[in-house]
């Protein structure tokens, strides 16, 4: 079956639809609804359309990883945001993604114990960072560049992490669409316009809403290969929107 079409429609239209839900309710929301797994999802769908359901289950599995290591993006980007400019606290952020990456792909953990371990690294995270300062929900508006650029880098990586899949294997497939490029975006922008508080609101929203990206991949890593691709993907999708509707509450609540 021929994917391109998809890859060029489906992935730039979630990444509008999370742009704009970011405009409309703020960077906390922003945050949470870049925590769903808006390319990796995709990425794992066509995967499986391409290279089969035990593939894109291994490769859930990896996303499953990156999860936990975007804990360690998010504590690095809080601890150096006071500390210099957005460009600093970014790389930061994202040589401890780094890091945690290189350990879960060592590793390698069933899912079980990896599940439990992301959950735990979240939840880890969540306690750590630093309580924002200053920074509200009205950031002025971007410019008109701003989401489509965003659309076109999502469908880029899509389509490069697609290409690139028979070739690094399935886990580190997995784990390389999980770097947190939208929710980055989102931070930096925040930071650089209303600050450090901002940033800390948004990172604070992404990691309560990558709890729902642990259910929809333990789910979809568990069923692809049972009940295959539209069976597993469904199955998923509803484990997420559920753990997605009680992780708004509590957002909404904090």
């Amino acid at each position: 079956m021929h994917t391109l079409a998809l890859k060029l429609t489906v992935t730039p239209l979630l990444i509008l639809a999370a742009s704009l839900a970011s405009r409309r309710w703020g960077e906390s929301i922003g945050g949470w609804f870049v925590g769903l797994p808006l390319t990796s999802a995709p990425v794992c769908f066509f995967l499986a359309l391409d290279q089969g359901a035990d593939f894109a289950a291994a490769a859930g599995l990896g996303c499953l990883a990156g999860a936990a290591a975007e804990a360690g993006f998010c504590l690095g980007y809080g601890f150096s945001v006071s500390r210099g400019s957005w460009s600093l606290a970014l790389a930061v952020a994202s040589f401890a993604f780094a890091l945690g990456v290189a350990a879960f792909a060592t590793a390698a953990l069933p899912l079980g114990p990896l599940t439990l371990t992301a959950c735990a690294a979240l939840a880890g995270a969540l306690w750590l960072l630093p309580k924002p300062r200053g920074g509200g929900e009205n950031v002025p508006a971007p410019p008109r560049w701003d989401i489509p650029v965003r659309m076109v880098v999502a469908t880029g990586l899509v389509l490069g992490v697609t290409a690139l899949a028979p070739v690094v294997g399935p886990r580190l497939s997995g784990l390389l669409t999980t770097y947190p490029i939208f929710a980055a975006v989102f931070t930096v922008f925040s930071h650089h316009a209303r600050g450090p508080g901002a940033a800390i609101q948004v990172l604070r929203g992404l990691l309560i809403g990558l709890f729902g990206f642990i259910g929809f991949f333990a789910a979809l890593t568990l069923t692809l290969p049972r009940l295959g691709i539209a069976a597993g993907f469904a199955i998923a999708t509803v484990i997420a929107l559920v753990i997605q509707a009680g992780s708004l509450r509590v957002l909404r609540r904090g």
